[in-house]
């Protein structure tokens, strides 16, 4: 299988470089522009870049059983027989795929179907292709809605935009499950090889300070960070976090990623409507 590790300094460089350019593209366009971008960015990146390392990992099984296993941790306290679940870019919906059967109901919303071709869907799995703006779901439809490093991705004038519709769409009660790289130990994209700056598909990245802040913002309420597999809710856990993460900003960026890549790998939380 390959990896970012394994690859010749060549390519690697290329990938960095032909990544940079097209984030660029998506970066400087307007909204009108972007549900263009988002349908064939990520293809020109693909077939530019063959040995792209999601290329790869997509197609091998221990990857993908790990990588669900790791999701389903997170979400197994929220799911129960009469669930309303929807997941933000799913990408082949393997998740949503295990977990439709433990729900009434699962529903995927991404740009572009990336499912396997032939490979069968539980029927109460469905998946909605959009535009990345207008999801033609109606308002309190779920229960759980969840997505896995996607808000990293997202441009900086859709983050706000994004989480109004996240809002929208959870009933009363609801909550929202989510994982994000933690901006201390990234960049977490190819960037990271070439620099401290976020230049390649990852638009931005957040501590846990920032991201409770932001979802208070919009009305967010009961936010809770995934602790030794948890979601656990301590003001005094938080403030010790808060702590930590304010002494980890004042170091130099080398030693900064190096001391916290372990301590502050991602932003894990869940938020309640």
């Amino acid at each position: 299988m390959a990896s970012e590790s394994s690859r010749s300094p060549d390519p690697f460089r290329r990938h960095y470089e032909v990544e940079r350019e097209l984030a660029a593209r998506l970066r400087n366009s307007t909204r009108a522009e972007r549900p263009a971008l988002f349908a064939t960015l990520y293809g020109e990146l693909f077939a530019r870049i063959p040995d792209h390392p999601r290329l790869s990992r997509r197609d091998a099984p221990e990857y993908v059983r790990g990588k669900v296993l790791s999701q389903l941790r997170l979400l197994r306290p929220f799911l129960k027989a009469d669930t309303v679940f929807l997941e933000f870019a799913p990408g082949d919906c393997r998740l949503a795929s295990a977990v439709a059967p433990q729900v009434r109901r699962a529903i995927g919303a991404d740009i572009s179907d990336q499912r396997t071709p032939g490979e069968a869907s539980p029927p109460n799995l469905e998946l909605i292709v959009y535009d990345g703006y207008e999801l033609p779901v109606p308002d309190a439809t779920a229960d759980v809605i969840f997505s896995y490093q996607f808000l990293e991705h997202l441009h900086p004038d859709d983050v706000d935009g994004h989480f109004t519709m996240v809002r929208r769409l959870l009933k009363p009660g609801g909550v929202y499950v989510f994982d994000t790289p933690h901006r201390y130990s990234g960049p977490h994209d190819v960037s990271r090889y070439f620099g401290d700056e976020l230049v390649c598909f990852h638009f931005q990245e957040w501590t846990s300070n920032g991201m409770r802040r932001l979802l208070a913002r919009h009305g967010f309420t009961r936010i809770r960070a995934f602790r030794f597999g948890k979601p656990l809710s301590s003001r005094v856990l938080n403030m010790a976090n808060d702590l930590l993460e304010l002494l980890a900003g004042l170091l130099p960026f080398r030693i900064r990623r190096a001391l916290t890549s372990r301590l502050f790998a991602s932003v894990a939380m869940v938020a309640q409507r």
